[in-house]
């Protein structure tokens, strides 16, 4: 196996975005996973890919944990799963870098006691916009220096809704941090495309209905936020 390599355990609907940026940046990945049509399917597909129990640690050192592997990437459908994986590779490997998956909230809390680096919740944010937000130097600061070890952190896209208190509110004015506790990233702006500006160092945006944000916080602070601009979930 190549140096610096990327492990990704779990192909399915949550990691097939996330390969898919990966393989355009050109970075080395591995796919992993126990079902044998999947791993055809991935091969198929034109990746390398090996059927792994991630339960045996022999299998685990095979394909590179505390070697040659730099980065793994927890994609299992089940947060036990997932659990299980991350402290058998921490146990293996103390440097490295651990990014998993989850599906409930208060399982964060095992995943960063099993070893996790991060936390990341795929139904706040889409696996393409984890890569993005990972890739970015003044945001991967942010995550390892103001949030990191908070066990409740997940990423959220909120689309501002109908007679919003938000609206024709400028962003430099949101207070989001003093006022719920949670960190701006970026902003959707609806009158300028697609694309996500980042709130650190990048214009002031005026919002308005329909525009996107993508914050940072506990899901509890992320619930209370969403009902105070209009939400109801």
């Amino acid at each position: 196996m190549s140096d610096n390599s990327t492990a990704i355990f779990g192909y399915n609907s949550l990691s097939f975005e996330l390969i898919a940026q990966l393989v355009k940046k050109q970075t080395k990945i591995i796919i992993l996973d126990s079902d044998p049509e999947k791993i055809e399917l991935a091969k198929k597909n034109q990746l390398i890919a090996y059927q792994l129990d991630y339960r045996q640690d022999d299998d685990l050192i095979e394909i590179g944990i505390g070697s040659t592997l730099n980065t793994l990437f927890c994609f299992l459908e089940h947060d036990s799963e997932n659990v299980f994986l991350t402290l058998s590779a921490r146990s293996l490997d103390k440097n490295i870098n651990i990014i998993s998956l989850v599906s409930h909230p208060e399982s964060a809390e095992k995943l960063f006691s099993a070893g996790a680096n991060r936390v990341i919740d795929p139904y706040e944010i889409c696996s393409n916009k984890v890569y993005q937000l990972l890739s970015k130097p003044h945001l991967t600061w942010l995550l390892d220096h103001v949030v990191f070890g908070r066990a409740d952190l997940n990423m959220a896209e909120i689309t501002i809704p109908e007679n919003s208190i938000l609206d024709k509110t400028s962003t430099q004015n949101l207070c989001i941090h003093e006022k719920y506790n949670l960190f701006l990233i970026g902003v959707v702006d609806k009158e300028l495309g697609e694309k996500l500006y980042f709130s650190l160092g990048e214009q002031d945006h005026m919002l308005d209905v329909g525009d996107i944000l993508v914050i940072l916080g506990a899901h509890r602070d992320i619930k209370h936020f969403k009902k105070e601009i209009g939400i109801i979930d």
